[in-house]
Formats: structure tokens, sequence, C-alpha cells
């Protein structure tokens, strides 16, 4: 069944199982994931049928994702009877995974959530995004920092792992280092065992790209949001797995990201992909990132240095 689920490294060879289409919040300013999309569930009959092809046809996974953006946010009869069709046609699943968010965990007793761990739902992915409560308001997130580490630590309680999805460049220009140090801390507190951060792209059409036109919003350069992502990772104190992905946001203008995608998408370039295993790994991540800063100065000062004149 055709879905976007948006997997992490970590759930790359895990089987995407999708029981809802789009977001039910869907109004962070920055996202446009889902923009286009109204939230609906996938008729069980539906999704009997996609598991029961998979077992025909001899498949065997043994991790599953559920999608599209929150499928914890069901109702606790459903979610086990989806459990329940996955036992009962792919028994050679161990783990199930989603995304979730702050509100949907609060959703959940501890008792259900103790279940649901009972039955091979092992991890979340929750959109942390940033350590400064104004920022999270800001872009409209469905959370404050104090809510998600209450629902954190309720995860943990039942067993859950965390995976926790952050942003270098989301507070703005400016704020790089504030946003670092903030984020780093609650991350340190919330114990994630997978940690993605991206650095902030603004699409035309989300309510940010428009407070961008306005000036409203000004984005970090590249240079700040590098240097973010070093400090970041400076102040990791847990063990996790840390992936970055620094990418170049080229500038386009709304006819192109209002099309049906491969413009908008090759204005989006991957410019530096970081992964390593924290605290063993750290030193790795931060010479590639000390060899990418250095660059950008140095494409800076060039870009500062007078043009020779000739005679």
């Amino acid at each position: 069944m055709p879905g976007t689920i948006c997997k992490s490294s970590n759930e790359r060879g895990a089987f995407g199982l999708v029981v809802s289409r789009g977001c039910p919040y869907n109004r962070c300013a920055f996202c446009d994931l889902y923009k286009d999309t109204t939230y609906r569930e996938v008729p069980l009959e539906r999704i009997e049928a996609e598991l029961r092809r998979v077992h025909d046809v001899g498949g065997t996974p043994t991790n599953l994702m559920l999608g599209d953006g929150d499928a914890l946010h069901m109702d606790m009869d459903r979610l086990m009877a989806i459990l329940d069709l996955i036992g009962r046609y792919l028994p050679s699943v161990e783990r199930v995974t989603s995304d979730a968010t702050v509100p949907s965990i609060a959703r959940k007793t501890d008792g259900e959530l103790r279940e649901l761990r009972r039955r091979g739902y092992a991890m979340v992915y929750v959109g942390i995004e940033t350590g400064l409560d104004d920022v999270l308001c800001q872009m409209h997130k469905d959370h404050t920092n104090d809510q998600a580490r209450e629902q954190v630590r309720r995860l943990h309680a039942a067993g859950f792992e965390l995976g926790a999805h952050i942003m270098t460049g989301v507070a703005g220009a400016g704020r790089g280092a504030e946003n670092a140090r903030a984020t780093a801390r609650l991350l340190n507190e919330l114990r994630p065992s997978f940690i993605t951060n991206f650095n902030l792209g603004v699409n035309p059409l989300t309510e940010l790209g428009r407070w961008e036109r306005e000036g409203r919003f000004v984005r970090a350069s590249d240079l700040e949001c590098m240097e973010e992502e070093r400090l970041l990772v400076s102040g990791l104190a847990i063990d996790t797995v840390f992936e970055g992905y620094h990418t170049k946001h080229v500038a386009c203008g709304e006819e192109v990201a209002a099309g049906d995608g491969p413009e908008w998408q090759r204005a989006i370039t991957q410019w530096v992909h970081t992964k390593a295993k924290l605290p063993e790994g750290r030193e790795r991540i931060l010479a590639k990132l000390d060899a990418s800063i250095a660059q950008l100065r140095e494409a800076q000062a060039s870009a500062a240095r007078p043009e020779p004149v000739c005679c």
C-alpha cells in the first residue's frame, strides 16, 4: 500500500506497513511531509490483505515499521488488532516500531504502554526538535519540553526505546549555539538510543516559508548550522547512536515547490552526513564536521575578499 513513512537509517531494512495516511496533527510550521494529505486510518481489511500478500510471497521480515506519521495515535483496540494480524501472517516479526508524538504517548495509560511493549512494539521515533520551549511554540509543535520529559519517562518505564528527531537551524539565525546547548541538555535527560538530526530546510509552501518571505524568520547559515551540530555532539553525554544530515537547500520559488516533487528534490542536495555510536565515535564525527566548517569559513573569507583590479 502506498504511503509516506519517514524512516531513519535505523529502520531502512524494516518492512513498512501503512496503517494510516498522513499525520493527525499536521500543524508544525516547518513540515511539508503531509501538507496535502488528510489524516485517515486504513481499514483493517486492507491491512490484513497486505499482510496476507507478504506472507503468500514468502516474506519473513523481522522488523516492521507502522506508518504514516503517528501510528501510536490510534486507539488501543485498533493497535492490538493490527498486532494480532502481524502475529498471524508474519510470525517472523520480532520488533515493531513507528513514529509517535508526545500527545500520542500521553493518550496511552501506563498499562497500555506495557501491553504494547509485551506484544513486540519496541521503539517510537518522536520529533523532539529542540530544547528551547519558545522555539517549540513558534513552530507550532504539539508539546512542551516538560511534557516530553514526562511522556518519555513513561515510555522508558514501559520498556520502550526512544528515537529522537531534532533539527539544527530551527531556532533561526544567531541562536545556533543556544539551541545546541539546550537540545544537548534535553537529550541527555531523555536518553534516546538513536538521534537523527536534520538541519532545517524551508519549503516555500509551508507556514515557515511564508514567514521567511515576510521577514519574520531568518534562516541560519550553513556555517552556523554546522557549528551548531558540532556543539550539540560535543555536549551529548549518553550512550546513543547519532546520525546527522547537513543538507544544502538551494533557494527555489513557489512554482518549483508546488510541482510534483522532482524539482523540489533536486533543490535539496545532501552535503555532509555523519553517523557514529557515542561516545566512542564522537571524535570521528567532530573531525568530519571540523573539516566541513573549515571549508565553509574559507569560502566565506574568499567571498569577502575584494576582486583584484586590473590596470
